[in-house]
């Protein structure tokens, strides 16, 4: 059996691809081969069936996941289902400014009932307020959105939340479900 796996990605402003890439840098250090995609540029022969195991994550924005990561793991639930499989979500709900770690995990928990997709790991992680890459209407929204919550509003600075320890557990923990598979 293969010892790769696979990790797909869905961010916007980055910082998901962020975590998804020190994923992936923690699971090499433990050996593995790790082959990483964002889901909305995923090539039409991608098979997750072909891996060992596969690691989904997403960023959250105004309370949804991305339509089209709907679809793909829609469209590669039976492989998901077949193999170990982790999810990962992040947002500003997880962690930071008036974080809401119980909005988040339903945030997540509702995605996973839409899809129908039980992975056997999953996980919320906080993400990052990136004032520098937002459009004006978004930093505008934000802003506000933010300042109520008490938090961080200077645009003129980027703020990160993510705990990254947790990010290490996560895969770790991925890594010891593979290596018992």
């Amino acid at each position: 059996m293969s010892r790769t796996t696979l990790i797909l990605y869905a961010t916007t402003e980055g910082h998901t691809a962020r975590i998804a890439e020190r994923i992936a840098q923690r699971l090499r250090g433990k050996g593995r081969r790790v082959e990483i995609h964002r889901t909305d540029a995923v090539p039409a022969s991608l098979e997750p069936a072909g891996y060992d195991g596969v690691i989904v994550g997403s960023s959250i924005h105004y309370g949804h996941h991305p339509n089209f990561l709907r679809a793909l793991v829609r469209r590669f639930r039976a492989a998901l289902t077949a193999q170990p499989s982790a999810f990962f979500s992040v947002s500003l709900s997880a962690g930071g400014p008036g974080a809401k770690p119980e909005a988040a995990r339903r945030y997540l928990e509702t995605f996973l009932r839409q899809v129908d997709w039980h992975p056997l790991q999953t996980a919320t992680f906080a993400g990052a307020l990136q004032y520098s890459k937002y459009g004006a209407f978004k930093r505008l929204l934000m802003r506000m959105i933010v300042g109520i919550a008490g938090g961080d509003t200077d645009p003129t600075r980027d703020y990160e939340y993510t705990d990254w320890n947790a990010v290490d557990r996560f895969a770790d923990e991925f890594a010891q479900r593979l290596k018992q598979a």
